[in-house]
């Protein structure tokens, strides 16, 4: 079996998606957690860990990435509504993704929550990259900058950072979707 996760494409889809998670449980942290992801581009193992204080002691919060060791800056201005409203009854050093088993979310635990969600929308190519290449493909779309995402995700290309979120295989069905030869 191939591991091939695709980003969120449309606003369309990712209505869907949070239609889906606002029927768990657990709705709140799920839809929170997602809507972190979609305008963060973290990798679910920083996601999970996130605490209260990461994210209100400073304008710009900067996290250690689990993968690489790097410094990462993260710019949630857009979110600081939503960051205050859901963290409002929250200690600083509270978990933002609690598990109820204590700590915080296991990216595995997340995975299998996507899985069900990608079963309902009748998907198979779903995972816990799935919201940080939805939000790579869509801040490409809006502003056809490659570089600045090559550096907000830590790639070494540009053809790296394309592939990733799935670009490639867009532009070229675009340019090929009226391309007629001998007619």
């Amino acid at each position: 079996m191939s591991y091939n996760v695709q980003p969120l494409r449309t606003q369309q889809e990712i209505t869907d998606f949070l239609f889906c998670l606002r029927r768990n449980q657990h709705a709140e942290r799920d839809v929170f957690l997602f809507l972190i992801g979609i305008n963060s581009g973290l990798r679910m193992s920083d996601i999970v860990k996130l605490k209260k204080q990461d994210l209100l002691t400073v304008k710009n919060p900067r996290i250690v990435e689990q993968k690489t060791g790097k410094t990462r800056i993260l710019y949630l201005g857009s979110l600081q509504d939503l960051i205050q409203d859901y963290t409002k009854t929250l200690d600083l050093d509270d978990y933002l993704f609690p598990s109820s088993k204590g700590g915080h979310l296991k990216v595995n635990t997340v995975y299998q929550m996507f899985q069900k969600v990608a079963a309902l929308l009748g998907r198979d190519d779903i995972g816990t990259h799935t919201l940080r290449k939805t939000f790579g493909y869509h801040y490409y779309k809006k502003t056809k900058d490659v570089a600045t995402l090559m550096e907000i995700f830590g790639h070494s290309s540009e053809k790296i950072t394309k592939r990733y979120i799935g670009i490639n295989e867009d532009e070229i069905s675009e340019t090929l979707l009226n391309f007629r030869l001998g007619f």
